[in-house]
């Protein structure tokens, strides 16, 4: 299928269980904390939390773009025309309309959203940041008191995109309904530019690409001018990775994991149910295939909002692969929009091949945005060293005591998570493997449903005794979780959580 590639990821565990049963929904996984709060190891005596750090992804989402559905919808008008539908077959249609006018009209009507519809966070994006944010509250009560008490700004920082942008906004104001005391203290930063960019129109305040956007760097915008500007180095490493994602090598692997005979069988059987035998030899065959193609207009419920978009045709539908891979790109939207679709996608996908389906688009996000081919060494997440310096840097200025940042909140997407975590060295999240060995679930940990879900986070708590010794604590998706193995010399206690943040840097800065 000839198209825009999809946002990926992996995952800790292979399914989601819901009231549906077992489901395999890839990065597009709606979050759940992984471990209770109410467990998580007490501080050490005599110190108390003084700063926070988060990266988080955006919220559950809808689709994209116009594409995959439109797509999709074009095929089943083609076998309906055949009179190549089942029972079951004959229901996707009108279920995949009612996708699109949820995507249509996406955000209409919701405090927050100024662009109604393709791409923005649906209700349920909104639950998952409002509720992170109250859980980051009730983490850290003394914290965001001494804030108040303090005078003690909150940075807030996005990539800039609508929903990254989206997420902030909903989850500060979960922090502000809790502590309105908080209002005042946001901050928004200036932008990292360019050396001797004097036009910073580009890059308004609280956004930041070179932090949040590092993978899709632009030579019209973000060009430095040599290795004298302190950016150089990671908008050479965002070449450097963007030239890999456009390589024939990526190709020819991605080839390969779609050419794989389990991938085949999964999609005749989840085909099989929908579409008569002829009409799937036919699209096999090149007799019949579709694409994202023409138009439609969907008007709000108030007659207030009409949206009216039409297919570029570039999501084609030519083979039984290709369909069943974008009827699983649906059925695993619709997990992220439950309140804004009321059809049940996962009738269409059996969870035996949608774990087929997951382990497809784990692998080529693996090798696109994962750790990748050992061979390449940090080439897919070199880009994210800036953002770790970002992180250091926080944590740099509250071991020398200066106070100023409660708390740093930054907002982007599942590219950003998925390299830091690797550049992190963290277990099941940055494990590579020789080009020699192709990815699978059965040799590789890294999943996209752990690593990146959707509002995907990393979290730096970090505290300080009277003496002025700094510990830091690594929640991910707040889970407690070991930085790299290599450091566990730094950690205050065989076991413990905590990090002697002086070693830790050391440990980080020295390798």
């Amino acid at each position: 299928m000839k198209k825009t590639p999809l946002a990926a990821g992996a995952a800790l565990s292979l399914l989601l269980l819901n009231a549906s049963g077992e489901q395999y929904y890839q990065t597009k996984t709606p979050y759940q904390p992984r471990q209770d709060g109410a467990s998580y190891e007490a501080p050490p005596p005599g110190y108390r939390a003084v700063s926070t750090q988060l990266l988080a992804r955006h919220g559950s989402r809808g689709l994209s773009g116009f594409k995959t559905d439109l797509a999709m919808y074009r095929l089943w008008q083609l076998a309906e025309q055949d009179g190549a539908l089942t029972p079951l077959g004959k229901e996707l249609g009108p279920d995949i309309l009612s996708m699109m006018k949820a995507n249509f009209l996406l955000g209409y009507g919701v405090a927050g959203i100024g662009k109604p519809g393709y791409g923005n966070e649906t209700a349920q994006g909104v639950a998952e940041h409002t509720q992170l944010a109250r859980r980051m509250h009730g983490r850290l009560p003394q914290l965001f008191r001494d804030a108040a008490d303090k005078r003690r700004e909150i940075v807030v920082v996005s990539s800039g995109k609508d929903r990254a942008v989206d997420s902030a906004y909903f989850f500060t104001r979960a922090l502000v309904a809790r502590q309105p005391g908080l209002e005042p203290l946001l901050t928004h930063p200036a932008s990292l530019a360019p050396r001797g960019e004097s036009d910073h129109a580009s890059r308004p305040a609280g956004t930041d690409r070179f932090l949040l956007y590092f993978h899709k760097l632009g030579e019209k915008q973000d060009k430095t001018a040599g290795p004298a500007d302190p950016l150089h180095a990671a908008y050479q490493a965002s070449q450097a990775y963007q030239s890999w994602v456009r390589s024939d090598e990526l190709r020819a692997r991605e080839d390969a994991i779609r050419a794989q005979p389990r991938l085949a069988e999964a999609a005749r059987a989840t085909l099989e149910r929908l579409f008569t035998p002829d009409f799937i030899a036919a699209l096999d065959q090149g007799r019949r295939r579709a694409a994202n193609t023409g138009g439609f207009s969907y008007t709000s419920a108030d007659g207030k909002f009409t949206n009216t978009l039409a297919g570029d045709g570039g999501t084609e539908i030519a083979s039984a692969t290709d369909a069943a891979l974008a009827l699983y790109e649906l059925y695993a939207a619709a997990a992220d929009m439950p309140d804004e679709v009321p059809a049940d996608f996962t009738r269409y996908v059996p969870a035996a091949q949608a774990r087929v389906f997951a382990s497809i688009e784990d692998a080529l996000a693996f090798y696109e945005k994962g750790p990748g081919i050992a061979e390449h060494g940090d080439l897919t997440w070199r880009m994210a060293r800036t953002l770790l310096d970002d992180f250091f840097g926080e944590a740099d200025a509250v071991a020398r005591g200066d106070m100023r940042h409660a708390a740093k909140l930054r907002f982007s997407h599942a590219e950003i998570v998925i390299p830091m975590a690797a550049i992190l060295g963290l277990p099941g999240m940055s494990a590579q493997l020789p080009r020699a060995t192709m990815y699978s679930y059965e040799n590789s940990d890294w999943r996209g449903d752990a690593v990146a879900p959707m509002a995907a986070n990393i979290q730096w708590d970090i505290y300080r005794n009277a003496k002025g010794r700094t510990l830091v604590r690594l929640l991910y998706n707040e889970k407690e979780t070991d930085f790299k193995s290599a450091c566990a010399g730094a950690k205050i206690a065989a076991g413990s959580r905590y990090y002697d943040y002086l070693k830790l840097k050391s440990c980080y800065k020295d390798k």
